[in-house]
């Protein structure tokens, strides 16, 4: 194999406005939680922040702030803090990291933005169409807050989505709407959910749009890039801003595939990233990967802030079916069907699973999928051991080494 080289990093000139937008985001949060002018909510990442927004309330999005911990480095000295209250060191780590440095008084807002705390929150929301620990996460805050908590009890290991599993998921977000009018103070309307839900549709669609320029060879962008550029679909969907960033974003990349200007100079492998990003190394992996001469380009993971089921003029059935299409809440089945479609569509020569050590549910490794995707599609794949913030279960040295056997692997199979 050809001796690694330094890899030359292709900034995305969008990625200054999509700090500024982050750096709105919070301090809007922070005005709101010192003054009081404006109702806070917490919700789960792929939670019904539709139907807070059209409520009047701020949105805040704990994941966030959990992966800023991890990409900081800060979670490992935080999550022991966690596991002294009762928390395993075998749950997620987004939690324990998020309680630890609650309690310790710590926040990487404070460097970024010189923001003191997290927003206190009026009510939190979750939907367990993550995982069982959303809503234990959100618990915790509650009673720490004295906060009222509702949630979606969603299904699990869906092969398909049928009109039954979007019944019953509408009907629990139609039964928020009571308790959401008492902590807000506003009357639901249902024409302000329609325009939410329009905006949010907007928004899914453009960074469909920016991901989907990944299957241009070679690609504009890599799996790192989305995980940061992924902000404004998270925190910011059922907003004109976030809209009018994507669209930014989505003239940059296409202005890079009409030019065949590759984020990978020399791109010779195009790998597909399964499951949780490693935040305390994004830097360190897209490094590794480009100096082989991988792109690593597209995500289950980034993906998962693709609605195309939301319509404004059906927004609860759509909402419902959206958060219910989800790839975590399916069965393998659906799991392995969407991964070879995307193996069509982005050309992938080879798979990186991430093994994380406190994500089982967004570990897709562990039952055999590799061996039979590999079987079926002929596409090699490496399995990585990590975790999404705790270093700790991660080998660095192991990790380098394993992947640049799989480069020789790839060189081989071709």
């Amino acid at each position: 194999m050809a001796e690694e080289k330094k890899a030359i990093r292709k900034k995305i000139k969008a990625a200054g406005e999509m700090k500024k937008f982050m750096a709105d985001y919070y301090l809007e949060l922070d005005h709101a939680s010192r003054t009081g002018d404006k109702k806070i909510a917490w919700c789960t990442s792929v939670g019904p922040a539709e139907i807070l927004r059209a409520m009047g309330f701020l949105v805040y999005f704990p994941e966030t702030h959990s992966a800023m911990l991890g990409a900081t480095r800060m979670a490992m000295d935080l999550i022991p803090h966690a596991n002294a209250l009762g928390y395993s060191p075998e749950i997620c780590s987004y939690l324990t990291a998020d309680v630890g440095a609650y309690v310790q008084g710590i926040t990487p807002l404070t460097r970024a933005y010189e923001i003191e705390s997290i927003p206190r929150p009026d009510v939190l929301v979750f939907n367990t169409n993550q995982c069982r620990d959303v809503q234990d996460w959100f618990a915790w805050y509650a009673r720490e807050f004295d906060a009222p908590l509702v949630g979606i009890h969603t299904h699990r290991g869906v092969k398909d989505v049928t009109a039954s599993h979007v019944a019953s998921i509408a009907k629990q977000m139609e039964e928020m709407i009571e308790p959401l009018e008492e902590v807000s103070g506003h009357q639901f309307d249902l024409d302000e959910l329609e325009q939410v839900v329009a905006l949010s549709r907007e928004c899914s669609e453009l960074w469909k749009a920016v991901l989907d320029t990944a299957s241009a060879v070679p690609s504009p962008l890599t799996f790192f890039d989305g995980t940061t550029l992924m902000g404004p679909a998270v925190v910011g969907r059922g907003t004109q801003q976030a809209v009018d960033f994507y669209k930014v974003l989505l003239a940059e990349l296409e202005e890079r595939v009409e030019n065949s200007v590759g984020a990978v100079e020399g791109e010779r492998f195009r790998i597909y990233w399964e499951g949780m990003p490693i935040w305390g190394r994004l830097r360190a992996h897209s490094e590794l990967f480009a100096g082989l001469g991988a792109c690593v380009l597209a995500s289950t993971y980034c993906n998962s802030w693709i609605f195309s089921a939301f319509d404004a003029a059906d927004p609860f059935t759509s909402m419902a079916r959206a958060y219910t299409e989800l790839f975590i809440v399916r069965s393998d089945e659906a799991k392995e069907q969407y991964i070879k479609e995307m193996i069509d569509f982005f050309k992938i020569d080879g798979i990186v699973y991430h093994d994380a050590r406190t994500c089982p549910n967004n570990s897709n490794c562990r039952y055999g999928m590799p061996q039979r995707l590999e079987a079926e599609t002929g596409v090699p794949s490496l399995t990585i051991n990590g975790d999404l913030n705790d270093l700790r279960c991660l080998s660095d040295e192991q990790t380098n080494t394993n992947v640049e056997a799989f480069m020789e692997q790839l060189e081989e199979h071709r």
